[in-house]
């Protein structure tokens, strides 16, 4: 009896092995899939960051300002507009237990980013731009770290390490420096994973 309850208990151990090394292999081919969302975040926070460098760099003719402005807004704008469109579509598809809590995990970040930015102004009664940036990135780091370590993708693992390495580093600059290493931290955890991913999503 112990013999047979031994070897159903080995069985049920193996199965559950199995389902979880299948739900991270659909939700790393998901990924690939979702690397349009790297790739689009990443290109518009990098030319958000290295904007703002540029602006407080060089002199700019007030055309030329507007027009930057302007971008500031509208792309982001239209990132979400994209993103709420993109995941609305694939909601419709089939959802696995390690995408939704990558879900939470991304929802969880824009809250505590949101938190921080109150949690200053209570304390110091404004927000102050050259703390807000490193901790942002921080805060970034993690949730792209937790996201590669959950999926088991060495890539994103990698971005999200040198992500925290470069928030450590812009710590110690004044902001339009931590912009332009911001600007470097994008390329690196979301353009380039994302093209690589996106360009695989076949594979």
């Amino acid at each position: 009896m112990d013999t047979n309850k031994n070897t159903s208990d080995s069985l049920n151990e193996a199965q559950s092995i199995l389902v979880i090394k299948e739900m991270i292999k659909v939700s790393k081919n998901k990924l690939k899939r979702d690397g349009i969302l790297f790739i689009v975040w990443g290109w518009v926070l990098f030319f958000i960051s290295i904007t703002g460098f540029i602006e407080r760099s060089f002199a700019l003719t007030f055309g030329i300002k507007k027009i930057l402005n302007i971008l500031e807004i509208a792309l982001p704008l239209i990132a979400v507009i994209f993103s709420v469109y993109y995941l609305l579509k694939q909601s419709k598809k089939v959802q696995t237990y390690i995408g939704i809590s990558l879900r939470y995990v991304w929802i969880s970040l824009f809250v505590c980013m949101v938190l921080v930015n109150l949690i200053q102004f209570n304390v110091l009664h404004n927000i102050n731009f050259e703390l807000q940036h490193p901790i942002f990135m921080v805060l970034m780091a993690f949730a792209v770290t937790v996201t590669g370590g959950i999926l088991r993708y060495r890539l994103i693992i990698i971005g999200g390490v040198i992500f925290g390495v470069l928030a450590l580093t812009a710590s110690y600059l004044k902001l339009q420096e931590q912009l332009l290493v911001e600007s470097v931290a994008w390329i690196i955890a979301f353009i380039v994973p994302g093209h690589i991913l996106y360009a695989n999503r076949e594979k």
